[in-house]
């Protein structure tokens, strides 16, 4: 049986409109917090560095976003296309979530991606700032799951 990579359109190289979609896309998939399926979107040997961790690989993903999701609850998260060209996107993004104290923080960030011909993320590198708020700044309301087609994003809302 001839194993074939799989394909996840948007392909590159991106326009406007297909690294638009392709955020929205990743958006979409951390909003559901299924680290499995999430980690589907990258290759194999997919290489991140996200705050001060440096790993490669998707088994490493599905454990780096198991954990991440069990400390930061009540996650929503909003990405935006920042730059775009060939077969890399630029976005920036902010999430908010409670840790297990109650404690509410909005992360604010930038990521790099890098993708291979048939569309799955084989580079990740993200830089994050966490900012305390209290529960009546937060602005990411919607339940659980992809934001609404209707809710601001992060310039709408001026972050």
């Amino acid at each position: 049986m001839k194993v074939t990579p799989m394909t996840r359109p948007p392909i590159p190289p991106f326009d406007e409109t297909t690294a638009r979609t392709k955020v929205r896309l990743a958006e979409d998939a951390w909003n559901s917090r299924a680290p499995e399926a999430v980690a589907l979107a990258y290759t194999p040997d997919s290489q991140w560095r996200n705050r001060a961790e440096m790993f490669r690989g998707r088994e490493r993903i599905i454990a780096f976003l198991t954990r991440k999701w069990a400390r930061e609850q009540d996650y929503r998260l909003i990405k935006e296309l920042w730059a775009f060209g060939g077969n890399r996107i630029a976005v920036r993004f902010a999430y908010e979530y409670r840790d297990d104290s109650g404690a509410w923080f909005r992360a604010y960030g930038n990521e790099n991606w890098e993708f291979d011909a048939v569309g799955l993320m084989q580079r990740r590198i993200a830089s994050i700032n966490d900012l305390p708020i209290s529960e009546d700044q937060r602005l990411f309301r919607w339940p659980p799951g992809p934001r609404p087609a209707d809710h601001p994003g992060l310039s709408d809302l001026g972050l």
